[in-house]
């Protein structure tokens, strides 16, 4: 993806989002992303995919 996608007001109430270093993530582990992109075409388990949307939240801890 290129650049952030922007940020939502309110969470998508779709998304589970455990990764609280990520730009995207609210509290109760939504996601605030307008949109997503998962990737990795023909994977087979879920470990071959990956959310290309995550962006490192500047203020999180290292």
């Amino acid at each position: 993806m290129q650049g952030k996608v922007p940020k939502t007001e309110n969470y998508n109430p779709g998304i589970k989002c455990l990764v609280n270093t990520c730009y995207y993530y609210a509290d109760g582990d939504h996601c605030k992303a307008q949109k997503i992109e998962v990737q990795r075409r023909n994977a087979t388990t879920s470990e071959e995919t990956d959310c290309a949307t995550f962006t490192k939240n500047q203020q999180s801890m290292s």
